[in-house]
């Protein structure tokens, strides 16, 4: 029988069923009814626990006194100063005692704010980027000189030698460089190669050739002498791109819509196609309603040709500032101070017709010589070079005339003919303004 054994027959009552109890299998703890049983010691551990327990008192007694142990400290660890207590916080110095003197400052903790410039007793450090010399692309352009330093703040919060430097004025888009190169966008506008829009698209599309080497980098520039050639490409992609003539009515604008009124390109509907002057027939996509713009605006009052285009050279040719495309109105007018006056033509002055022609001015704007004769008694012929807004208006006020109908019956060499009010076309290829 085993130690263990004999120890749980010691202490249990005799009963008849002890031993056999005693020598019984363990059942293992039900769960939730608590921790296992913990493990008894037995005899022979039970006295080698109590010397060792008696071996260490021993020792203890023997060893001298001794500071005790600082716990909060790790092994090896220098022991810590006492703090003076608050009661000594209080007192003079020369009263405390001598061990509770005051100890050396403790060095300042690392603060990461960032410290005035002003007050900073650090040595500055100079930026080496100011002192650095110039390269080989300085700016030659004169500036004159501040008149006193100006002190600056660099990022880091320390102050800048010496003054700002002046920094020049960046060239603005299609400004001729020093060396007189211009933007290649630009260049192939004023050649009538393309829109400013259209180069740029072909630029990028790797279409646009200068001395016969390929440029597809925007913005770049290029002198007035040299050769550019457009791909096919570009030609065949601006060749579909397509322009619309519209015989507009009163009542719309010729851009965006405004004030409730309609714009003319809600007219470009398939019911309002007039095929009948059309010798190639072209069916509308949806591909033909984008990016279409007016070429020539008529106010909302006036009726006649309106021209939408998707080819920026024809909104070029028609609209640019070098343009000396003709523009043919019929104007109705009559006399404000005799509405009922049916022979305008006969008693209009001479003089005034000449002035008509050529001497007027229009926001302080000299206009250019235009063209301008009777048609009928009530009705004027005007043939314009130049396009402000409302011109033929307000050159008529101008002169004691008060414009009541106006239609533009001509573009260039593209006329309305009979397309119908409301109705558009197509331009013909083989048509030119």
């Amino acid at each position: 029988m085993t130690e263990r054994k004999k120890i749980i027959l010691a202490n249990k009552p005799a009963t008849p069923d002890a031993e056999r109890d005693a020598f019984a299998p363990r059942r293992p703890p039900v769960r939730g009814s608590g921790s296992a049983p913990r493990k008894r010691m037995t005899v022979e551990e039970a006295e080698q626990a109590a010397k060792a327990r008696e071996e260490a008192a021993k020792l203890a007694a023997q060893a001298p006194a001794s500071t005790p142990r600082d716990e909060s400290r790790w092994p090896g660890e220098r022991p810590r100063a006492p703090a003076p207590r608050r009661d000594d916080r209080d007192r003079p110095a020369a009263s405390r005692p001598r061990d509770d003197r005051p100890r050396e400052s403790a060095p300042p903790r690392f603060d990461d704010r960032r410290p005035d410039p002003r007050n900073d007793p650090r040595p500055q450090r100079q930026d080496p980027r100011s002192q650095a010399p110039r390269g080989p692309h300085q700016d030659t352009r004169q500036a004159s000189p501040p008149s006193a330093p100006q002190q600056d703040f660099r990022k880091d919060g320390r102050r800048a030698q010496g003054p700002r430097p002046v920094q020049a004025p960046a060239p603005t888009e299609g400004s001729v460089e020093h060396d007189g190169r211009i933007r290649l966008s630009k260049l192939m506008s004023e050649r009538g190669l393309s829109s400013r829009r259209e180069a740029d698209e072909w630029i990028e599309h790797g279409w646009v050739l200068v001395d016969g080497e390929v440029v597809s980098e925007l913005g770049s520039r290029v002198y007035p002498h040299q050769d550019i050639t457009i791909d096919a490409a570009a030609k065949t992609q601006q060749a579909q791109r397509v322009t619309i003539l519209i015989n507009k009515p009163i009542g719309y604008v010729s851009g965006q819509a405004e004030d409730g009124y309609e714009p003319a390109f809600v007219l470009i509907r398939p019911e309002n196609h007039w095929k009948e002057g059309e010798r190639n027939k072209m069916l509308l996509t949806r591909g033909h309603l984008k990016h279409l713009a007016p070429a020539g605006r008529l106010d909302i009052d006036s009726t006649g040709l309106l021209v939408l285009t998707q080819d920026g050279r024809i909104a070029r040719e028609l609209i640019g500032e070098d343009s000396n495309i003709e523009k043919e109105y019929l104007v109705r007018v009559e006399l404000p101070d005799n509405p009922d006056e049916k022979n305008i033509s006969g008693v209009f002055p001479g003089e005034l017709m000449d002035k008509l022609r050529h001497g007027l001015m229009l926001d302080g704007i000299e206009l250019k010589p235009a063209k301008v004769s009777w048609q009928n008694e009530q009705q004027l012929r005007f043939v314009l070079r130049e396009g402000r807004k409302r011109q033929i208006r307000r050159m008529c006020e101008q002169v004691g005339l008060k414009v009541v109908g106006l239609k533009r019956v001509r573009m260039g060499r593209i006329v309305l003919g009979n397309l119908p009010l409301g109705q558009w076309r197509f331009l013909q290829p083989d048509e030119r303004f």
